[in-house]
């Protein structure tokens, strides 16, 4: 076996058993065995072994895949469940009012007529904001998120109140940025989201005077 330009090794013998040399190579490894008859009773039995092991699980490799496990099902409940998320954060975070003492007041999920007029106003000014800013391309926000501090100072200031951005990448949502807008009272401000699929959420700031301010 001096003779190979390149000797056996255990990659040729596996492919050997395998099926999977052809040619000269072949040639050369079946004359190795024959040489070897201690490593072609060893390559023997593993073939055996493997014949049985395949026999044994031929069954279970033909059965057909489990409607859970197949990948349109598996994306289709992917993408079920992450409208649900979207839908939901829609909901909650639809608007963000500051009361003129502290804490967030968001309306959401209630009957226009149960709800304070100043409140169903609120609700239609995010929803106008909403859809006239989250179809821009060039110009979706007018301080991106990289200049994220100047962005929540501004905003702080021109409200009147302190204002911080929530963070929703436990949701897939991440910052864009924000800008100023006239609000029913006074100024109004929008923090607009976007997820890996390029769906965007966006958070309307209002300024409330007087009043208590809970969630709702």
């Amino acid at each position: 076996m001096s003779d190979l330009a390149v000797p056996i090794g255990d990659d040729d013998l596996v492919a050997w058993v395998d099926g999977r040399l052809d040619g000269a190579r072949r040639d050369d490894v079946s004359i190795y065995l024959a040489a070897h008859p201690e490593i072609a009773a060893r390559l023997e039995a593993e073939a055996r072994d493997r014949d049985a092991l395949r026999a044994v699980l031929r069954a279970k490799f033909e059965e057909p895949i489990p409607a859970r496990l197949r990948v349109a099902n598996v994306a289709a409940a992917q993408r079920l469940r992450h409208r649900a998320r979207v839908q939901a954060l829609a909901a909650a975070f639809a608007a963000f009012v500051i009361g003129a003492g502290s804490g967030w007041f968001a309306a959401r999920d209630a009957a226009p007529p149960a709800m304070p007029p100043a409140a169903v106003a609120i609700a239609a000014d995010a929803a106008n904001a909403h859809r006239t800013f989250v179809v821009e391309v060039a110009h979706p926000v007018e301080v991106a998120a990289s200049e994220r501090d100047h962005l929540m100072h501004w905003l702080s200031k021109r409200l009147g109140r302190p204002l911080a951005a929530p963070d929703l990448s436990a949701y897939g949502f991440r910052l864009m940025g924000g800008r100023l807008l006239p609000g029913g009272a006074g100024a109004a401000a929008q923090l607009m989201y976007e997820d890996a699929a390029h769906r965007r959420l966006t958070l309307y700031v209002e300024v409330a005077e007087g009043g208590e301010t809970a969630f709702r």
